[in-house]
């Protein structure tokens, strides 16, 4: 059964506002920063799910519309996907609001690694090289790769605060992935970040 609250009416839906521990110091989540490879089926809360897509690429000045992590010449290429088992989304950092791609479940497209089907979430990144005006066309997978590891690095953070594992993948089919996410010729994957709570290890 979903546990997102989804708008019938219009495929989309608003998630909750974003609420990190108190208690995390950045001190504690750096030192529990850990990939990891195994998890458990247990959904995400829809709490927990607003804090992760809003520490990756959430809106943090209201006034100026600034992100949660930098971006080269504030071009906000980077788009984030939430592939999730009741269907894919793109997730609008204005609204923080979840926009349905497809109503299927494409977990085990985000990567070649078995582990990605069973992750209750993976995070897709996704660059419109478009938006990278001025930018030489040889830079632009360089910056938007690099725009996408300050995002990734910030779901790491927000995963140890919040007691989930996670793990950034670049292990990817990209064109069979692109296909199944409808992107268009200008629109690039740079990396996968599947998460979910760990499993329990011997």
């Amino acid at each position: 059964m979903s546990t997102l609250p989804l708008n019938l009416e219009t495929d989309d839906f608003k998630l909750p506002a974003p609420a990190m521990p108190a208690q995390a110091t950045l001190d504690q989540v750096l030192k529990r920063r850990h990939s990891t490879r195994s998890f458990r089926p247990d959904p995400i809360p829809p709490a927990a799910l607003s804090a992760l897509l809003w520490a990756a690429s959430g809106v943090n000045r209201e006034q100026v519309g600034g992100r949660t992590a930098p971006s080269a010449r504030d071009w906000k290429e980077v788009d984030v996907y939430a592939v999730l088992a009741e269907g894919t989304y793109r997730y609008d950092p204005r609204t923080n609001r979840l926009l349905l791609v497809s109503p299927e479940d494409l977990r085990s497209a985000t990567g070649v690694q078995d582990f990605v089907a069973q992750a209750p979430l993976n995070l897709v990144y996704v660059a419109e090289l478009d938006r990278m005006v001025d930018a030489a066309s040889e830079d632009r997978p360089f910056l938007a790769g690099a725009d996408t590891g300050f995002m990734a690095q910030n779901v790491y953070l927000c995963c140890a605060a919040l007691g989930l594992g996670t793990v950034v993948r670049a292990l990817i089919d990209r064109r069979r992935l692109a296909q199944a996410l409808g992107l268009p010729p200008n629109q690039r994957i740079t990396l996968a970040q599947s998460v979910g709570y760990a499993a329990a290890t011997a």
